[in-house]
């Protein structure tokens, strides 16, 4: 079973979430198990202050280490795992760090929020600094969940169909085909007549064609990956079925 801490200023916010739908299932089903840390339970002032100004100057509010540090030792010396601090400098999460993560015993989330979070609790934890994309959040929380949801479904049993997984875009490298259900027509759009023609090697073929050309018009950057790994040897001959 993973076990998923988040140290975070509003574990109410992130609750409902993590009950609902495949996460909530995923923990019902005694897969997963979460554990929300109210970042306020570590400070030590009647205010509980968990940030400061910024050494330096500049505007906006840092938070401080203190708690950041004591909430994870909180966990206990068992703990195992990756710390891992939502960051919009962080590196880019993809598949492949969804992967490994949900291969870990345990992974622990910190959700900043405000200007930053002081730089000695990267250092001190040995934390990685991830982030979703080239856009700042107002907080890390949102950006936990994403995370979380993306790790949580690819493990073992939690969507009880692993085709439904492995035919997901990013899980080969590509983006995912376009997909259709009943009615095979509506308001004049219909459904590729391939689709319909019980042909499951042209099925496969023209699904593979449409995730190269997805790939190639929207994600230039997976497209060129994609490609050097074809030309790399990689290939176990079920891709690539019109080139040529």
């Amino acid at each position: 079973m993973l076990t998923i801490n988040v140290v975070t200023l509003f574990p109410e916010a992130m609750r409902p979430m993590l009950e609902a739908s495949i996460p909530g299932r995923a923990a019902a089903g005694g897969l997963v198990k979460y554990r929300l840390v109210q970042l306020r339970d570590f400070t030590h002032d009647k205010h509980h202050t968990v940030d400061d100004y910024a050494f330096g100057g500049g505007a906006g509010m840092v938070l401080k280490p203190e708690p950041f540090f004591e909430a994870v030792e909180s966990l206990g010396p068992a703990r195992r795992g990756p710390v891992v601090l939502l960051s919009a400098r962080g590196e880019r999460f993809d598949h492949r760090r969804a992967v490994r993560y949900s291969l870990e015993p345990e992974l622990t989330l910190l959700a900043g929020h405000y200007k930053d979070v002081d730089q000695r609790v990267v250092e001190g934890l040995g934390a990685e600094e991830v982030s979703l994309g080239d856009f700042v959040l107002s907080g890390g929380e949102p950006a936990a969940l994403c995370l979380i949801d993306a790790v949580v479904r690819l493990l073992p049993g939690v969507l009880g169909d692993h085709e439904s997984a492995s035919s997901d875009s990013h899980y080969d490298g590509l983006l995912s085909p376009p997909s259709y259900t009943r009615p095979p027509e509506y308001r004049g759009l219909a459904v590729p007549e391939v689709l319909r023609s019980g042909n499951h090697a042209e099925i496969a073929a023209w699904r593979q064609r449409e995730a190269e050309r997805l790939t190639q018009l929207r994600r230039p950057d997976l497209w060129a990956a994609w490609q050097r790994s074809f030309e790399g040897g990689d290939d176990d001959g079920t891709r690539g079925s019109d080139r040529p």
